[in-house]
């Protein structure tokens, strides 16, 4: 399968974020912007002629929604949520469908409303910042496929079940969406259910897996790029054979046990709390929270510039907006390119 290098563009902010990453001993303590130059995002095939036209269906209906109709916040469609209708948007839903028009478009209408509802965009890092105190969910490094790797150390649970616990994951998701490279359009998950002294019971509750595994399959379709696990106790098996019958087949297929990670993941960017992995990171939440803000806050300012630039698009290019794409559907011939411009978004 032929692959695609991902560049960086020059004149990004991400150098003084790197800079920040030793304190003389090697040790990580913030995020990695970018992954390794040996990484490589595998080429999407073309759309057949049937897919287009379905494709060419759903922009135009998409493209007539003038409100979001919503139990509680009713109105009409804001500029973020157009920026969040991309031409790739709209594919995963159309993929996640089989390709169903109508099926997708009432899903992104009701994908729309719940992220009004549930209050995705004010989900705000002060509020879900001690979730994250102890580092049971980090972004950090990428695979070989330039997806963003999200490690989940229940371990090092730190909180009582609560309604705050699910916003913590949907936050951690915009935020590696936001991470992830221009062409790149899922995540890798990497699971240690490692136990410690005070935490031996690592499964979550079965009403609670049952509810983010909805909210993922639902409202975050085709995200999910490859999922890795290990030091799965016994009790946990018997919570994925719970939960099985609500994941979908195709999201099965993605789950690897055990499995040697640095297949999957370049060792000098794999966490060494993982077999094979090279890579010393420490987790200080005093370092690592502000620095995950600053690196993604930068990269949506980029695409929010971009998308404007383009002239605020629905169906715009994601290519684009993480400045892969020198031109989006409706550009100005005189915008200038990443390649003559140092405000080329990097990805």
């Amino acid at each position: 399968m032929s692959t695609s290098k991902v560049a960086v563009a020059s004149g990004s902010a991400e150098p003084s974020i790197l800079e920040e990453k030793n304190e003389g001993n090697g040790i990580l303590k913030t995020p990695l912007p970018t992954p390794t130059a040996s990484s490589s995002v595998p080429e999407k095939p073309e759309l057949t002629a049937d897919h287009q036209s379905k494709y060419e269906w759903l922009l135009k209906r998409v493209k007539s929604w003038t409100e979001v109709h919503s139990k509680e916040k009713s109105g009409p469609l804001t500029d973020s949520e157009k920026m969040w209708l991309t031409r790739e948007c709209l594919l995963r839903f159309l993929r996640a469908t089989k390709w169903h028009e109508k099926e997708s478009e009432k899903r992104l209408m009701e994908t729309l409303a719940w992220r009004r509802e549930y209050g995705v965009e004010e989900l705000d890092p002060d509020h879900i910042g001690p979730e994250n105190a102890t580092g049971k969910q980090i972004l950090l490094g990428y695979d070989k496929h330039c997806r963003p790797c999200h490690y989940l150390s229940p371990g090092r649970q730190n909180t009582d079940v609560s309604p705050r616990q699910t916003q913590h994951l949907v936050f951690m998701l915009e935020r590696i969406i936001e991470l992830m490279p221009a062409q790149q359009e899922t995540l890798s998950l990497l699971i240690n259910f490692k136990t410690n002294k005070s935490r031996s019971n690592t499964a979550p509750g079965i009403n609670q897996g049952r509810e983010i595994l909805h909210i993922l399959q639902t409202y975050y379709p085709e995200r999910l790029g490859r999922a890795m696990i290990i030091n799965v106790p016994w009790v946990v098996w018997g919570f994925f054979k719970l939960i099985t019958p609500f994941i979908d087949p195709l999201t099965r297929e993605k789950l690897k046990f055990n499995e040697d990670m640095t297949q999957f993941v370049p060792k000098e960017q794999l966490w060494a709390e993982f077999p094979g992995g090279e890579l010393q990171f420490e987790y200080d939440h005093d370092v690592y929270w502000p620095a995950l803000q600053r690196l993604c806050a930068e990269k949506r300012a980029e695409q929010v510039r971009r998308w404007e630039a383009g002239d605020k698009q629905i169906g715009e290019k994601e290519g684009y907006l993480k400045g892969h794409d020198a031109q989006g559907v409706s550009l100005p011939a005189d915008y200038p390119s990443e390649g003559n411009s140092q405000a080329g978004g990097a990805a």
